[in-house]
């Protein structure tokens, strides 16, 4: 080989093991961190009309579709916490089932639900106006016989507040309370003028023939990055709807490619800035007001939050306003146990933004007469203003004002039971 030659060689493996080393490096190289500001999704839901005789298959479909479109969005980067099911209102597919038979079902429901890893909503009672108080005796026979399902009951609607379905739901909740650690009331919600296909628990319910998706986010996270160190609303307000509205058109192409390839009808995004734990909504607001949450401010820093999601103009479903659960929010939580936020303040703040009482601790003691005035006023307040609010409230038996909750769930944090003092 002459010399030429030898060099071109040398230089052609030379380069040839750069290569193959540099490739190897980027393969084994971490990926990216996750923008500590982008939403995460709280879930996929899939809503689907049970038929009791054939409700493995369906179940096993919906399961295809969720797993795809998981895939399609943690592939863009985006973090999904989990995936769900929602169905008709439950009374329609275990008609001529016995209380016990239907318990029963459910048990080998939520069974199924723990295999396939999905939560599960089994649809409100008392949907319509006339339907009978026993679908809530029913409901919490379910829920007290299960330990994941959901479940909700209907107390307003377009025709008004219902308040033979609000006493039902308070006795639905006394129910529950009756169950380990009175935790069952975290799955069960009075809600009013909440309209289906809602991606949220315990709300989530379908009407209709089904087959249908929806995206849940979970971008409190996001509030946090773009409140912090912001004094001036209307910047903060602008910056918060250019932020998340990018991502919402990014997960719609998703899902819109999702209803395309596999047959399901994406009917949109619910935006509410739902918070998890540490990950906290109401040190969002603080950020904000620079006042702890509870204090003059937090009603126009609310309202800031839900004008900016108002303003993003994606496909929408649900609630799409400031969910402020108090139990699944440490900052909330806190706030709570130093007595700076009442039913009241919490009210006040869903006639303009919120979206209702939400894991609200209560003294073992409250009556179901107190229950019924809360829900109540929920329900009035919904059907005055035409928006979708709910009351998930739970009184922890042998607890009084002053106690603390020992709630076990990974999505709860614990707080000071406060009196009702205006009840």
């Amino acid at each position: 080989m002459s010399r030429h030659r030898f060099r071109i060689a040398l230089a052609l493996f030379t380069l040839i093991i750069f290569s193959s080393t540099a490739s190897a490096q980027r393969a084994a190289a971490p990926p990216p961190a996750p923008d500590s500001a982008k939403p995460q999704i709280r879930a996929i839901t899939a809503f689907v009309n049970l038929d009791r005789s054939k409700y493995q298959q369906q179940i096993a479909d919906a399961m295809k579709l969720l797993k795809y479109a998981r895939t399609l969005l943690e592939s863009r980067g985006y973090v999904v916490q989990g995936v769900r099911i929602a169905t008709q209102p439950f009374s329609e597919y275990t008609k001529g089932l016995s209380t016990e038979q239907t318990v029963e079902f459910f048990r080998n429901y939520e069974a199924l639900a723990d295999q396939q890893k999905f939560a599960a909503s089994i649809g409100p009672a008392m949907l319509n106006a006339n339907d009978p108080d026993s679908q809530a005796d029913t409901l919490a026979e379910i829920l007290a016989g299960t330990k994941s399902l959901n479940g909700s009951l209907v107390v307003a609607a377009d025709d008004g507040v219902r308040w033979r379905a609000v006493g039902a739901a308070a006795r639905v909740i006394k129910r529950l309370e009756d169950t380990d650690r009175s935790q069952a009331n975290f799955h069960f919600a009075a809600i009013a003028m909440v309209g289906p296909l809602t991606p949220f628990f315990p709300a989530a319910y379908v009407s209709g023939f089904g087959h249908q998706f929806a995206i849940a986010l979970e971008s409190a996270n996001t509030v946090n990055a773009v409140f912090k160190d912001s004094q001036d609303l209307n910047a903060a307000r602008q910056k918060l709807t250019d932020t998340l509205a990018k991502t919402a058109f990014d997960i719609e192409g998703i899902a819109q490619r999702v209803d395309r390839d596999m047959g399901w009808a994406y009917v949109g995004m619910d935006l509410s800035p739902a918070p998890a734990k540490d990950v906290s909504i109401g040190a969002a607001l603080e950020d904000l007001t620079q006042q702890p949450f509870g204090s003059s401010g937090t009603l126009t820093a609310a309202a800031t939050v839900t004008a900016a999601i108002r303003d993003i103009h994606v496909k929408r479903t649900g609630y799409n306003g400031l969910m402020l659960p108090i139990l699944e929010d440490t900052r909330l939580a806190q706030r709570w146990s130093e007595g700076n936020v009442s039913l009241d303040a919490l009210l006040s703040y869903s006639a303009v933004c919120g979206t209702g009482l939400d894991t609200i601790p209560l003294p073992g003691d409250t009556t179901e007469q107190q229950l019924d005035l809360i829900i109540g006023d929920m329900a009035s307040l919904a059907f005055k203003w035409k928006k979708p609010l709910a009351a998930r409230l739970l009184p922890v038996a042998n607890k009084a004002a002053g106690d603390t909750t020992d709630f076990d769930d990974p999505y709860l944090t614990n707080a000071t039971i406060q009196p009702l003092t205006h009840r």
